[in-house]
């Protein structure tokens, strides 16, 4: 007992296990410090300084910057650190944009919230008077820098846990702010639109971009027949929505049904009988590679803010990517296909709206791989936080709804389809129906813990009949990052790799309602897999409805229809949008030389390109060349971020001629063509005047 080590918090002693800072400590107390920017999983920032305590011998520390020792006496409530408090949050609303009555996050704002409970009712500081510009040209994602409060919750998200860095502090002192590389939008810049900024906000300063409000005016249009998806982690966090009191950790799918309905729309359906359908594409293309040796790993593509990724930073990857579409764009192009003639209404009519717990979801919807001739397959998609202001608007008192069905055919669904919220979700649902293919025998227990739990990487071997398998599952992109790494250099053994941007899977996405409890994932999660238990079938392949679809619309599994409408392709995109540095100052250029700079090509050596480029350009006067004196200098030299052909690196362009694989002498030999041909068009001049 004497080896104990103990910290004394407000004459309590606390042992010390293996906290890594005074706050956790704290908190074993039961005492929920105030605090903006900690977050257990994210790296310890310090900026927000309303953590702070009394140390004996250190005197007002933000606790969560220490290292607990052992016999430190900490004092959480005296009257200083109460008015260090104080202070600190009136200087934040001095600095914030407090229309909070016409804000989205009013009544779930961290700001509003410690306002209220530490008792600051007036801001002795001048208020500011900035007003910057609200980025809301993405998709996905709204922006507004007037309600930020500089915390640094989404930089170190988007750093730290995405590996992506599409935000961060720009400027200095006064004028310090968060925003893109370059102060582009975020729909120019290499944001994948999973929403974890917005999960991690405190304040309104990232919200889901709304549609309501053309998904109301399709209601209110009677030449329209307006349905719904709803995807399966909808029905397990929309009962913590503040629109309806928050705090609620339940199942509530027969209520959606119901509010959905009695909003306006025409029938419910749900999104989890089109994840069963992925389940058997996607493990019949999973096996025939098996089977094959073919391109593997396979990696899962549900998740649009992963391809996107993919599509940015690997796309010699692209090809190891399962070509299924996502469950939500499954059901779009099932939908189109065959309900019209089941609904007795004219293509024209039907408006297919997804309920989703994603950001991404909406960028996705506006792809142009799917938009068949101007038609989108999902017109619009609502976050779960938008379904729930749409329920609120209406005053529908969601909780004392009698619950209803969803509609059939597109409303049946198994277990495995509801799993695929969760990370391992959707292996998990793959091997219930690996395995019996496999083996030819009935899957008896269809549960696989093993990929169950919310380890970054988790690793799984199993052996089904013959066939050893050993499968990867990953969430959060910066552990994808790791995976991508390692089958890029060969060195994968993996046969099948699942990958979810959001911590914790689709329960976590950027659309569902901001929750700050440490330990909404799991509860989530728990929900998910309830559900599950709670439906007589478990497995895609006995979806019965699934079956009917095969034998009267798709054929076989993995065939010829299936591919047409349940399957896509991707491909490498920029990372910046419209953007180009100028190496030289030329006025009017006859010959522009671009050369990218984006990661694929740098690492292929495309800065030493530029730099031989630039001191030949300088070193040899091309106007001498060509033979004109008074002439301009010819040749602009620009780095560019991307051509989009990033397998193909390094890549250039002289002029119009695109170069794959460019090498200094190629770009020589391409640019004295130009040369030539500018010689050529000005003697021509000449002779002409």
């Amino acid at each position: 007992m004497e080896n104990k080590k103990y910290i004394q918090v407000d004459g309590i002693q606390v042992p010390l296990v293996d906290e890594k800072n005074v706050l956790e400590i704290i908190r074993k107390t039961n005492i929920e410090l105030p605090t903006f920017c900690y977050h257990s999983h994210l790296s310890t920032y310090g900026a927000c300084r309303l953590c702070v305590c009394e140390i004996e011998g250190m005197g007002i520390q933000a606790t969560c910057t220490i290292a607990p020792i052992h016999g430190m006496v900490v004092k959480t409530n005296t009257e200083e650190v109460r008015k260090i408090r104080k202070i600190n949050l009136e200087l934040l609303l001095a600095n914030h944009d407090t229309n909070c009555p016409s804000c989205s996050r009013s009544n779930n704002c961290k700001l509003q919230y410690l306002s209220r409970r530490l008792g600051v009712d007036k801001v002795r500081f001048k208020k500011t008077d900035k007003q910057e510009p609200i980025d809301n040209k993405s998709r996905s994602i709204v922006h507004d820098p007037n309600k930020c409060i500089l915390c640094g919750d989404c930089v170190r998200v988007c750093k730290e846990i995405q590996s992506v860095g599409a935000i961060d502090f720009v400027n200095r002192g006064s004028r310090t702010r968060v925003a893109p590389a370059y102060l582009k939008s975020l729909a120019d810049v290499e944001c994948v639109y999973c929403g974890q900024c917005v999960s991690v906000c405190p304040v309104g300063a990232l919200i889901p971009r709304q549609e309501t409000e053309e998904v109301w005016k399709a209601i209110h249009n009677p030449d329209k027949y307006v349905i719904a998806q709803v995807a399966p982690a909808v029905r397990v966090a929309v009962g913590e929505s503040e629109a309806f009191g928050g705090g609620r950790n339940t199942i509530q799918t027969g209520q959606i049904v119901a509010a959905l309905k009695r909003l306006g729309f025409d029938q419910v359906y749900d999104t989890s009988f089109t994840a069963d359908l992925t389940v058997l594409e996607e493990a019949t293309e999973f096996i025939a590679r098996k089977l094959k040796g073919e391109k593997l790993p396979l990696f899962t593509s549900c998740c649009p803010s992963w391809v996107k990724f993919a599509e940015q930073y690997y796309p010699e990857l692209l090809s190891n990517l399962s070509s299924c579409k996502s469950p939500q764009q499954m059901f779009g192009s099932i939908a189109r296909g065959i309900l019209p003639d089941l609904l007795n209404i004219r293509p024209d009519q039907l408006v297919i709206v997804s309920v989703m717990p994603c950001t991404a979801k909406k960028f996705e919807a506006k792809r142009s791989e799917f938009i068949h001739k101007g038609v989108p397959e999902v017109d619009h998609v609502l976050t779960t936080e938008g379904l729930g202001r749409m329920i609120h608007e209406t005053g529908i008192q969601l909780r004392k709804l009698e619950p209803e069905s969803f509609d059939m055919p597109l409303g049946f669904k198994t277990g495995a389809g509801v799993i695929f919220g969760n990370t391992g979700g959707v292996s998990e649902a793959v091997l219930r129906y690996a395995y019996e293919k496999l083996t030819g025998e009935r899957l008896a227990q269809y549960d696989f813990q093993q990929v169950r739990g919310m380890e970054g990487i988790r690793t799984v071997e199993l052996t089904l009949g013959e066939i050893h398998l050993k499968l990867g599952i990953t969430h959060g992109l910066a552990n994808a990052h790791k995976l991508c790494e390692q089958a890029k250099a060969g060195k994968s053994d993996y046969d099948l790799i699942e990958v979810m941007s959001c911590r914790g899977g689709c329960i976590a996405g950027g659309g569902q309602p901001v929750n700050f409890d440490p330990d909404y994932r799991e509860k989530r999660a728990k929900l998910l897999y309830r559900e599950d238990k709670a439906l007589q079938l478990h497995k895609s392949q006995d979806n019965p409805y699934i079956k009917e679809l095969y034998n009267r619309f798709l054929g076989e599994m993995g065939g010829e229809k299936a591919h047409e409408l349940l399957h896509t392709h991707y491909h490498g995109r920029k990372r910046i949008v419209k953007e180009q540095i100028n190496i030289r100052n030329t006025e009017h250029p006859k010959i522009v030389i671009a050369i990218c700079v984006g990661t694929n090509c740098f690492m292929k050596g495309s800065q030493e390109l530029l730099k031989k480029l630039l001191q030949h350009v300088v070193e040899n006067k091309l106007e001498d060349i060509v033979g004109f004196e008074g002439q301009e200098e010819m040749v602009d030299l620009k780095a560019t971020f991307c051509f989009e052909q990033c397998d193909h690196g390094p890549v250039a362009r002289v002029n119009n001629k695109l170069i794959k694989h460019a090498t200094y002498e190629a770009i020589i030999e391409e640019l004295y063509k130009e040369v030539d041909r500018v010689r050529k068009l000005i003697s021509q001049k000449e002779v002409d005047t």
